[in-house]
């Protein structure tokens, strides 16, 4: 079954926010991108900050759900927290809702930011709660601030992001990932 207009206008509009962000992504490229006409556009949203709406909540929820996933899955703290962040991903073209926080129209909008604001959200919860039954567990010392780490994680989630954007190469990325790990692996008790 082919999707209707509006799912194709949501997803046209999803992958050029990822792609150009919010400025670059303009209402003669979605229509290109999606295969609809202008009326169709018009008829579904009153305008683009709609359609980038609905789009970056497509894009959230996605994220969100996988992020859900990844903790659900059995194992220990470290097997969830390395499993979540060795994931495949297309590194190279970076996170869809965390690129949209260098695009300023969108942090200007408070409707705008809040799924981005919330998938984080999502991501820290999931994590802190993680490294907190980690140290409860005995898997990871007492004295470790799940708070802080989690903070710690996501930061090297999207940093190596941009220095594998910015280098044209995965290792950038592979590279932060297995710094964070080596640490959590240090702070095992013994």
């Amino acid at each position: 079954m082919k999707p209707d207009a509006r799912d194709r206008l949501i997803e046209g509009t999803r992958e050029l926010l990822w792609e150009r962000g919010y400025i670059g992504t303009s209402p003669t490229a979605i229509l290109a991108r999606s295969g609809v006409g202008q009326g169709s556009m018009y008829h579904h949203f009153a305008g683009k900050p709609d359609l980038a709406l609905a789009a970056e909540q497509r894009s959230a929820a996605l994220m969100q759900q996988q992020i859900t996933d990844a903790f659900a899955r059995e194992g220990t703290a470290f097997e969830r927290i390395s499993g979540y962040l060795g994931r495949e991903r297309d590194v190279l073209r970076g996170c869809s809702v965390g690129r949209l926080t260098a695009d300023p129209d969108i942090m200007a909008d408070e409707k705008l930011r809040a799924p981005v604001r919330e998938t984080f959200e999502v991501l820290h919860e999931n994590l802190q709660l993680t490294i907190a039954e980690g140290v409860a567990a005995g898997e990871f010392a007492d004295g470790l601030d799940a708070d802080e780490i989690a903070s710690t994680i996501a930061a090297v989630i999207q940093g190596g992001y941009a220095l594998a954007r910015a280098a044209q190469a995965v290792e950038p990325f592979d590279r932060a990932v297995r710094g964070v790990l080596s640490l959590l692996r240090a702070s095992a008790r013994t």
